[in-house]
């Protein structure tokens, strides 16, 4: 009776435990949100009539202290206990009228300039062509074939002359955008195929990697000041929301992209969507030279202690307690760690295995393909072929190396004060590819030690990436969007 009682109590203070270190990662997300926002809003004094924020007039400038009494006014407690007036009402009604008009406005100018300079034939070539480079590199160099596959085909098929699969309102193509890619419905049902396929375990009976998933996230925030720099390049010029949308890109989690770009820059969803996509196919290229550039020998031959069993019930209870604290303090992101939760508990409930194996595989493929070819569709010569998309490729490429980076250098300080050491290479895994920035840690750490085997312990900072980049993004929206 006194063991078990023990045995409780450990899982009692392992759940408090996990409870408090997601805190410090809202906590942690929210300042380092709150400094970049603060540096844009200091430019935005300075430089009043400069590029740096070009096209942001319209757009409220955001103060540290604004920024967290916007957040504030955003948590779930606050909305609990406050009862809106009817100027808040009006104000928010408002907003939101404004929003729909400014994507109005934006579809509007967007067919004109259409109209006013028709594509050329020469860039559909090329558009086509890009299309067969993107099959290719799935097939034959295996870069997420999955996906790759059918944005490349989606490529090709909106670009043939002629044919007008992405035309309104009868294109096969431009239905199946509209259905689900231009909101949020496909990117919901992903996230909910994720939790179905994801394990939390390991994130469980090792919290602390919780903090590598966060340190990861300075990526997300690094390239805010990086959209800053490129509106100095003629030709080039970027706003506040369509920056936040540009720099989820660093969480390398295709989903998310295309829900910020949806909320924020509908407009720049097509480059967004296909550069998030590509990173996260590229990661066994981009991050392997990056984690040898930032560890020794000796640091990528660290072997860590096989992880404790983690019981059914705390597995159950982990997507429950991360969606009360995410509708109590952030509820722009229930959407996604909402969907995400909703998938892992029905896998982990056991009782349900009917509805977790189609969302897992049946569900999780037909939306896959459906998303993948939207995304494809969009890639059209007058949305890709100018200076914003380039800068846009440029900044997600940055963004996915400085997130890389950020939790090899988090596992480094964490081993300056943990007596049990950590291999730093399961800090490249922070970033939201999941499995695969599991593996390729795992590889990287075994071409060192064939007998170090560290893809279950990289998967908990995989996942808390996951869950970093989904509070990242309801930052972004309850800062810009709401």
């Amino acid at each position: 009776m006194e063991t078990e009682l023990n045995k409780n109590t450990e899982k009692f203070k392992v759940l408090k435990a996990t409870v408090i270190v997601c805190l410090i990662a809202v906590v942690l997300s929210f300042a380092g949100c709150g400094a970049s926002k603060s540096g844009s809003a200091g430019a935005d004094k300075s430089y009043a009539s400069s590029t740096i924020i070009k096209g942001s007039e319209n757009i409220k400038p955001i103060s540290v202290s604004s920024f967290f009494k916007n957040v504030g006014k955003n948590t779930g407690i606050y909305k609990m206990i406050h009862t809106p007036t009817a100027a808040e009402m009006a104000e928010e009604k408002a907003s939101k009228e404004a929003m729909e008009l400014a994507k109005e406005e934006q579809a509007a100018q967007a067919a004109a300039d259409l109209a006013a300079h028709p594509v050329k034939g020469w860039q559909r070539l090329v558009m086509l062509a890009i299309g067969f480079l993107i099959v290719y590199l799935a097939v034959v160099k295996g870069f997420e074939p999955l996906l790759l596959i059918p944005i490349g085909f989606g490529t090709i098929l909106v670009n043939i002359p002629g044919a007008g699969m992405g035309d309104g309102p009868d294109g096969m193509l431009h239905i199946i955008y509209n259905a689900g890619v231009g909101n949020e419905f496909f990117p919901m049902l992903i996230f909910m195929g994720i939790g179905a396929m994801t394990d939390f375990g390991p994130l469980i009976a090792n919290p602390k990697t919780a903090l590598l998933g966060g340190a990861a996230q300075l990526g997300v925030f690094a390239t805010l000041f990086g959209v800053a720099a490129m509106n100095f390049i003629p030709g080039i010029d970027y706003n506040m929301k369509q920056a936040c949308a540009i720099a989820i890109i660093g969480g390398a989690d295709g989903p998310t992209s295309i829900y910020v770009s949806g909320k924020l820059a509908p407009e720049m969803m097509a480059v967004i969507a296909v550069a998030a996509y590509s990173y996260m196919a590229l990661v066994p290229m981009i991050q392997p030279p990056i984690m040898k550039l930032l560890t020794s020998k000796k640091e990528r031959t660290i072997k860590m202690k096989q992880l404790r069993p983690v019981s059914k019930t705390e597995k159950v209870l982990f997507p429950l307690l991360l969606l009360v604290v995410t509708i109590l303090l952030l509820p722009p992101a229930a959407p996604l760690i909402g969907m995400l939760a909703f998938g892992n508990f029905i896998k982990e409930v056991g009782i349900v295995q009917r509805l977790s194996k189609t969302v897992e595989n049946e569900l999780m493929n037909i939306v896959s393909i459906l998303l993948s070819l939207g995304v494809g569709s969009q890639m059209t010569p007058e949305k890709i072929m100018h200076a914003n998309s380039l800068g846009i490729i440029v900044l997600g490429l940055l963004a996915f190396c400085i997130a890389t980076m950020g939790g090899l250098i988090m596992a480094k300080i964490m081993n300056l004060f943990l007596k049990e050491k950590i291999n730093p290479l399961i800090g490249s895994a922070g970033v939201s590819a999941v499995p695969m920035a599991a593996r390729v840690a795992n590889k990287v750490g075994m071409a060192e030690d064939p007998t170090n085997f560290l893809l279950m312990h990289a998967m908990g900072p995989n996942v808390a990436g996951v869950i970093g980049t989904a509070i990242a993004a309801g930052v972004f929206i309850s800062t810009y969007g709401m």
